[in-house]
C-alpha cells in the first residue's frame, strides 16, 4: 500500500507528501489477543443490549477513533469522505474558510489563517482556541470532525466561536466559506537590489513558483533575497526540502526523521541543479510558521546561511503517515519526529530568531474589525515593522559583504 507522510497540522486543507511504505513492528502476539477478546466482548455486548441499534461499523470507526485520540493530538481516523478529500487538497484549490487547525492541550486551536482567505479577512489569529462551531462544543472534538463541520458550499455562512488570549468572554465570528485558491509565491522588488518572497503555504507547485519568482528577481539585478514564512502553516516535506536546496549546497542535509521503525528513519540533503548557495537572506518567522516552515527556517539557520528575524514559531515537529485501509478509510497516523541538521527537534519549542522582534500589541490587527481584503501590498511592507528590521539586518549585511569580499556575511552579523 502506498502511504503518505504529513508534517503539517490537520488544516481545513490537509496536507501530505509522498514516501515509502513502512512496516509495523508487533507487539507480544499473545498480550494483543487477549486484549482483542476483551474488545470483541464489550462489542458484543453493545450490539446485543445497547439501547438503540447501531451499526456494525460505526461502533468499529468509534473504536478506532477512540483509539487513536489515546495516542496524541495529530492521529486521527479518516472516513471513506474525509480520505478521498484529503487526497485532492495538496493542489492550493479547495472548500472551506482557509484556515489551518490542530489539537493543543486538546483544545481546538488555530495554528494560522490563510491570507487572503475568509478565515484571514475575518480576523482570526494565531493561538485563537475554538470553542464551539455552529454553536456546538468542540470538546472531545477530532479534528477531521471539525474540519467537517467547517467545510460546506461556497456562499454558506459558519459561526466560529472563538477564545482569545487577553479576551474575558468568547466572541462568534460568521464567516462565509469560498473556494479558496492559494496562490502560494507572492513577490515584490524592494528596491536597492532586495527582493522580497512571500510564501504562504509549501504545496505541490510551491518549489516551482519560488524558482520562478527568484530567477526573475535575479534578472532584475537581485544582490539579497527576504523570505517571508510568516503565518505560513506548513505542508509537504518534500516542497519544505526542494525550497531549502535553492540555498545551500549540494549534498547538505536539510532535515532528517526518526520513528520506531526502519523506513521512517530518513534523511533529506539538498540536490539543487540551480541555486543561490551565496545570496545573502533574511527568514521572517512568527508562532503562525510552522511544520514545513520550521524546517526550512532551522535548516537555513543551522548551516549559517540566513539569518531568522521575528517571534518564535509554532513547534510542529512530528511526522504523520496517511495509511489507506481497505475500505477506502485511513488512517492518520504519528509515526515519526524530524530534526534540523545540527540535530535540534522544534516540536513543542518552535524555532527561536536569531534577532527577536516583537509585532507592538496596539499595531496588531484588530480581534473586532475585519481585515481589509485588499491592500497596497507595498504600503503593507513600508508599515511592517519586522520587514523594517529585516532590512537593516540585510543592509549591515551588505555592507560587511562589500568589506570583505568572498566571505559568508550572515556568520559575522549573528547576535551573541
Amino acid at each position: 500500500m502506498k502511504k503518505a507522510f504529513v508534517i503539517g497540522s490537520l488544516l481545513v486543507v490537509l496536507t501530505l507528501s509522498l514516501g515509502g511504505s513502512v512496516a509495523s513492528k508487533g507487539a507480544d502476539g499473545s498480550a494483543t489477543y487477549e486484549q482483542l477478546k476483551l474488545f470483541t466482548e464489550v462489542l458484543s455486548i453493545v450490539q446485543n443490549q445497547y439501547v438503540d441499534e447501531v451499526p456494525p461499523k460505526d461502533l468499529i470507526y468509534s473504536a478506532i477513533k477512540g483509539t487513536l485520540r489515546g495516542l496524541d493530538a495529530h492521529s486521527s481516523f479518516l472516513d471513506p469522505d474525509s480520505y478521498k478529500e484529503m487526497q485532492v487538497e495538496t493542489s492550493g484549490s479547495f472548500g472551506g474558510l482557509g484556515i489551518e487547525i490542530t489539537l493543543r492541550d486538546d483544545v481546538l486551536t488555530v495554528v494560522s489563517p490563510i491570507e487572503g482567505t475568509p478565515a484571514y479577512r475575518a480576523g482570526l489569529q494565531t493561538g485563537d482556541r475554538i470553542v464551539k462551531i455552529d454553536g456546538l462544543v468542540t470538546k472531545d472534538m477530532q479534528l477531521p470532525d471539525a474540519v467537517k463541520r467547517m467545510r460546506g458550499k461556497p456562499g454558506t455562512k459558519v459561526t466560529i466561536t472563538v477564545v482569545r488570549e487577553g479576551w474575558t468572554e468568547p466572541k462568534d465570528f460568521e464567516i462565509t466559506r469560498e473556494q479558496i485558491r492559494v496562490q502560494s509565491v507572492r513577490s515584490h522588488d524592494l528596491g536597492g537590489g532586495v527582493a522580497y518572497v512571500k510564501l504562504r503555504q509549501f504545496q505541490e507547485q510551491s518549489p516551482g513558483d519560488l524558482g520562478a519568482a527568484l530567477e526573475k528577481a535575479s534578472k532584475a539585478g537581485m544582490k539579497a533575497l527576504l523570505l517571508d514564512l510568516r503565518n505560513n502553516p506548513g505542508g509537504l516535506l518534500t516542497a519544505a526540502v526542494e525550497v531549502t536546496e535553492e540555498f545551500i549546497d549540494d549534498g547538505k542535509l536539510v532535515v532528517y526523521t526518526e520513528g520506531r521503525v526502519r523506513n521512517q528513519n530518513m534523511r533529506f540533503s539538498a540536490h539543487a541543479k540551480k541555486s543561490y548557495p551565496t545570496l545573502p537572506m533574511v527568514v521572517l518567522v512568527n508562532q503562525g510558521s510552522a511544520s514545513a516552515s520550521e524546517i526550512v527556517a532551522g535548516a537555513l539557520q543551522d548551516w549559517g546561511r540566513a539569518i531568522v528575524v521575528g517571534t518564535q514559531t509554532f513547534g510542529k515537529g512530528s511526522v504523520q503517515t496517511i495509511i489507506p485501509l481497505s475500505d477506502g478509510s485511513g488512517l492518520r497516523l504519528t509515526t515519526a519526529k524530524y530534526f534540523t541538521p545540527k540535530g535540534r527537534s522544534i516540536h513543542g519549542k518552535g524555532i527561536t530568531p536569531d534577532i527577536v522582534v516583537e509585532i507592538p500589541k496596539e499595531t496588531a490587527p484588530s480581534a473586532a474589525k475585519e481585515r481589509p481584503a485588499t491592500l497596497d501590498p507595498m504600503e503593507e511592507l513600508k508599515k511592517d515593522i519586522q520587514v523594517q528590521r529585516a532590512l537593516d539586518v540585510i543592509k549591515t549585511m551588505r555592507i560587511i559583504e562589500q568589506q570583505r569580499p568572498g566571505q559568508n556575511p550572515q556568520a559575522r552579523v549573528r547576535p551573541q
